[in-house]
């Protein structure tokens, strides 16, 4: 069964699944300029992390990272890249292949959600027992 979306959404997904490998790419040559680099390094980790950092089934704000922050950093690190590199790289990732997985995002995620537990529990024994 196949959902009825709107056009520019249609484009925008296709867009994202060329464009993420096109990124992972961009990271591993030389060519690439260093910003460019670690910004895509960052939003292509994330992208591809089996966990997000704002779980899905938080109603409405567990989506705005998929919706909003990672396209918003693909558009970014694809404007620090030169448009002849990038159209390099598009080609290269159009080729059929498997999906990547980011076992390293999906750590750094790991690591962010233990910081904020061990936060919470230290501010919620500091409440409890007093400073």
């Amino acid at each position: 069964m196949k959902l009825w979306l709107p056009s520019w959404l249609e484009a925008a997904a296709r867009d994202i699944r060329v464009n993420l490998p096109a990124l992972l790419l961009a990271i591993r040559d030389p060519r690439t300029p260093v910003s460019a680099k670690l910004l895509a390094l960052v939003v292509t980790a994330y992208a591809f992390s089996p966990i997000d950092l704002i779980p899905d089934f938080i109603p409405v704000i567990g989506l705005i990272d998929d919706l909003i922050l990672v396209p918003m950093g693909i558009f970014l690190a694809i404007r620090l890249i030169p448009k002849p590199l990038m159209e390099e790289f598009r080609a290269a990732a159009s080729s059929p292949g498997k999906r990547p997985v980011s076992w390293a995002g999906a750590l750094v995620i790991v690591l962010i959600w233990i910081a904020i537990i061990i936060t919470a529990g230290w501010y919620a024994m500091r409440w409890i027992y007093g400073p």
